[in-house]
């Protein structure tokens, strides 16, 4: 059973994921990446009531994009793990050390994500495209591969974030992975969901995205929180207060 802290850790993670589809580098692309890895037009897609065939290619394609870039988003998890793994062989008095570079990491990302501040080696983009996606369920694995190469000023910060949080708060390797895990599922349910039911996400999208920057500027107030909470060690605190006012099973 995973401890307080870490249950703590795995709804932050899951809820990065969800702020990363709704940030501005992906949300509008979400139309465009379904069409060209289904292989399905538009018009298609857009139908009230597609058909099984449809719904059943978009669900595997979906799929399978999503596990592409889960690859990659899981193994910078183990990459994390294994780093905070082998300062704690070699330092592990100064482990705190470790978790407050990670709380200012975090903490800095916030800003960034905010606007109050910008920090340049956050703003370049180095997105991979693939321009000849290749036939079938491997062409929308690799483009999810593709997909997760690409740092934006977006969701680089977000996954960063994550991933400060997972070498500076994980006892193990596996659990940097688990953590990695959920921000991947995070992401990828609602990708998911988009897909199948794409003439609803449309209409959604129409009303939602003069909502977009309010949304990143609550992810970085969010961010700056839990760059604090790490930095000065309260997960702990914060956590147990939370199991005392909310009843458990």
């Amino acid at each position: 059973m995973f401890n307080e802290t870490a249950d703590i850790t795995y709804w932050i993670a899951f809820s990065a994921g969800l702020l990363s589809f709704f940030s501005p580098c992906v949300l509008p692309l979400i139309p465009s990446f379904i069409t060209y890895i289904t292989g399905i037009s538009f018009g298609e897609l857009k139908q009230d009531h597609p058909s099984s065939k449809i719904r059943w290619q978009v669900a595997s394609h979906s799929l399978a994009f999503i596990l592409g870039f889960s690859v990659i988003f899981i193994s910078l998890g183990a990459i994390a793990g294994l780093a905070s793994a082998s300062i704690r062989t070699f330092m592990e008095e100064g482990l705190i050390w470790l978790q407050r570079g990670g709380g200012i990491m975090v903490f800095l990302f916030g800003i960034h994500m905010t606007g109050l501040f910008h920090f340049g080696v956050l703003l370049g983009d180095k997105r991979v495209t693939v321009h000849n996606k290749p036939s079938g369920y491997i062409g929308s694995f690799v483009v999810g591969l593709a997909f997760a190469a690409g740092w934006t000023p977006c969701i680089g910060p977000i996954l960063g974030a994550i991933l400060a949080l997972a070498a500076g708060t994980s006892n193990d390797t596996t659990r940097s992975i688990a953590l990695l895990s959920v921000y991947s599922a995070g992401l990828g349910i609602p990708f998911l969901i988009s897909g199948l039911l794409f003439h609803s996400f449309l209409n959604f999208f129409n009303r939602f995205k003069k909502h977009i920057r309010l949304i990143e500027i609550i992810t970085g107030a969010l961010m700056i929180v839990v760059g604090i909470l790490l930095f000065f060690n309260l997960f702990s605190d914060l956590s147990s207060y939370l199991y005392m006012i909310i009843p458990v099973g």
